[in-house]
């Protein structure tokens, strides 16, 4: 099992979901740790509040770029680029995964059922959008792991 995976195992097997995996992976990756932007972050998983509607793999990794790139202060901007990285992304995950819902994704309604096969599937999407990210903010001359 590579890095990326060990990491998402642990991340899941302590409870957490797509979105915020994708946020503690990005922080872990810099080396800080943000409880607010977590927490916060559990309203968009299971489809943005257990509706299975916009997957929070997508909404997460989004929000990573965001990080980046979004405006954070009334005296600053978004960055120039952050509606096209946003857009890129937004993009792909359609075309390499062919939906942006959760249920469309997965098949999944009950997430509290017995059957957690779907972890398997968040997983691995997971995994290649978080690549993604990172491909998009280094061609935008973005240093990963490093947001000062």
């Amino acid at each position: 099992m590579d890095e990326l995976s060990l990491r998402l195992f642990k991340f899941s097997s302590a409870g957490f979901c797509c979105a915020q995996i994708m946020y503690k992976l990005a922080l872990e990756d810099e080396g800080t740790q943000n409880d607010d932007l977590i927490r916060a972050a559990q309203g968009l998983c299971r489809g943005i509040a257990d509706t299975q509607q916009t997957c929070g793999v997508l909404s997460g990794g989004i929000g990573v770029l965001g990080l980046y790139a979004a405006k954070a202060k009334e005296e600053e901007s978004a960055k120039e680029d952050f509606t096209q990285m946003v857009t890129e992304f937004h993009e792909w995950f359609n075309v390499e995964f062919g939906a942006t819902k959760c249920v469309n994704l997965i098949g999944v309604t009950d997430f509290h059922g017995i059957d957690q096969s779907y972890k398997l599937t968040c997983a691995e999407m997971i995994k290649k959008a978080y690549v993604k990210v990172y491909e998009i903010l280094l061609e935008h001359g973005y240093e990963y792991g490093n947001r000062r």
